[in-house]
């Protein structure tokens, strides 16, 4: 089963493989993407809405790996969507790729590379430099902006 990102609709994607999504992808869609998605889903493309406790647990990951900030409620939901389906993630977005890696999610990329390496990202603050493993606006020390930074 192959789980497609709006980038799936945006680029054509093809498959003999079964394919599903959630109803918020179409709702990122415009133009010609619309209609591809309106066909597919005509043609039998199963429309998936994952479980509130997979959500949850691809929010963990998400915020384990410090992508969470970056991800969208329907990035979350389409990898939570993957997982629950045992699928292949069809999408460019490298943050969920470095999620869904996290989760043992297979992922196909269709316009760009994919990920070469999982990464935890780290906060830095800009004006003290301390580093944090979690999010926060500000520096609990300083007060000064929190930066995401690749700790390798």
């Amino acid at each position: 089963m192959h789980v497609l990102d709006s980038s799936a609709f945006i680029h054509d994607f093809h498959t003999t493989e079964q394919m599903a999504t959630i109803p918020l992808v179409r709702e990122e869609l415009e133009g010609e993407s619309v209609y591809r998605y309106d066909a597919m889903e005509g043609s039998g493309m199963h429309i998936h809405i994952p479980n509130d406790d997979t959500t949850e647990t691809v929010r963990r990951a998400a915020r384990e790996s410090g992508d969470l900030e970056v991800l969208s409620e329907t990035d979350i939901r389409l990898v939570a969507t993957a997982f629950e389906l045992d699928g292949t993630l069809v999408t460019d977005d490298y943050a969920m790729q470095n999620v869904a890696e996290k989760l043992h999610v297979s992922v196909e990329v269709i316009a760009r590379e994919g990920i070469s390496e999982q990464r935890s990202w780290v906060f830095k603050c800009r004006g003290c430099g301390r580093e944090f493993d979690d999010h926060r606006d500000r520096c609990p020390i300083c007060g000064s902006e929190l930066s995401r930074k690749n700790p390798a």
